[in-house]
């Protein structure tokens, strides 16, 4: 996985109750663009992340 700063980051719902997140990757702590991530999550609370399976890079609209 590979992302840059700007991208956002999905993390799909295991179930049909447990929802889609998405969130904007503000810094990118591996190298070439691997995790670990650094997101802001809609709520605006910020984490880092080390992406699992059930996520995916969206690349940023320019």
């Amino acid at each position: 996985m590979q992302a840059k700063v700007g991208d956002r980051l999905v993390v799909e719902g295991h179930s049909d109750t447990d929802p889609r997140r998405e969130a904007e990757i503000v810094e990118v702590r591996g190298e070439g663009g691997a995790p670990p991530y650094l997101v802001r999550w809609k709520d605006g609370h910020e984490g880092l992340v080390y992406p699992g399976t059930d996520s995916h890079v969206l690349a940023a609209e320019h």
